[in-house]
């Protein structure tokens, strides 16, 4: 198995969607505004940008919880969050939507550890990414996350999805071990120190 990596866009105040998250608002029902996140992306000139992406779509599986996935498939259809490459996705829920795409990448199931083996057993060598905060707030507490990526958007949202609300005081020490710095985000890449 290769690392267990939490990746993902934030806000400069903290936040990882806008407003009033829901499926009908933005690509990945990222609320009011919340597309921003993902312009260092999506709507990038900049190949710094673009090798950054690069690293996070020929991933082994990824995980996903129940929200990210109810408020994306209305965009990732039956090839997932990976698009046309497949990635198998793994999505934590304590139920099965009747609406999964049919031939899809996905399978559910009810737990963090059942995620942890399911992904392991799926992504072989390879590297897991996860997404979402509350499934990666588990992750942490458990201490199944290798690295963090940090996406900071120069953007402050005031509301949303906060990141790290929910983490109990124990602290998370963690290793610099990138910092890329494009005008459309800072790009910082943490080991988690066990």
């Amino acid at each position: 198995m290769g690392k267990v990596i939490f990746d993902i866009s934030m806000s400069l105040d903290g936040f990882i969607t806008g407003a009033n998250p829901r499926p009908e608002a933005g690509w990945g029902g990222l609320g009011e505004g919340g597309e921003r996140l993902h312009d260092w992306g999506f709507n990038s000139a900049d190949p710094r940008n673009s090798e950054i992406m690069a690293r996070y779509v020929n991933m082994g599986a990824n995980i996903f919880g129940r929200i990210g996935y109810d408020h994306s498939i209305l965009n990732w259809g039956a090839d997932g969050p990976s698009g046309a490459a497949r990635v198998p996705t793994v999505i934590v829920s304590h139920s099965v939507p009747r609406d999964v795409p049919e031939n899809g990448v996905y399978t559910f199931v009810d737990s963090v550890e059942a995620a942890f083996e399911t992904a392991k057993k799926l992504a072989g060598d390879k590297d897991i990414l996860i997404m979402g905060a509350d499934v990666a707030q588990q992750f942490l507490k458990r201490g199944l996350i290798d690295e963090i990526s940090i996406h900071l958007v120069p953007v402050v949202f005031g509301s949303g999805t906060r990141l790290f609300d929910g983490l109990d005081s124990e602290h998370v020490p963690l290793e610099t071990l990138e910092v890329i710095q494009t005008s459309e985000a800072i790009h910082m890449r943490f080991r988690v120190v066990r």
